[in-house]
């Protein structure tokens, strides 16, 4: 039971952290997104795939957060390339700014 309920926090620890760590990744670049899949899966604990973050690029697009353009590729199809918009880089900003306060605050938790 103790390992259900560990798993069950750790999927939803995951999918609440995944905008925060898509739009970092995309921060003052553009990538296409297996690019945006690739530099994800370096961090082991998210377990993400390419069918978990497209639907979420498509959503931040909605929002205005990213825009997108698309380029020829030598390798294949041209490719969609992701990047943030002004309002994008704002609402990151204050996004880890509200990470930061929790893990701090979570971290104080800790030692008493």
């Amino acid at each position: 039971m103790e390992n259900q309920f560990l798993d069950n926090w750790a999927t939803q620890l995951r999918k609440g952290m995944l905008e925060l760590c898509i739009l970092n990744a995309i921060k003052g670049t553009s990538l296409y997104g297996y690019d945006i899949v690739r530099k994800l899966r370096r961090i082991e604990t998210l377990v993400i795939s390419e069918g978990t973050i497209y639907p979420i690029l498509s959503r931040l697009k909605r929002e205005g957060f990213v825009q997108t353009t698309i380029r020829e590729s030598s390798e294949g199809p041209p490719r969609k390339y992701y990047e943030l918009t002004a309002k994008g880089d704002q609402t990151l900003s204050r996004m880890n700014d509200y990470w930061q306060d929790v893990k701090t605050g979570a971290d104080t938790l800790k030692g008493e």
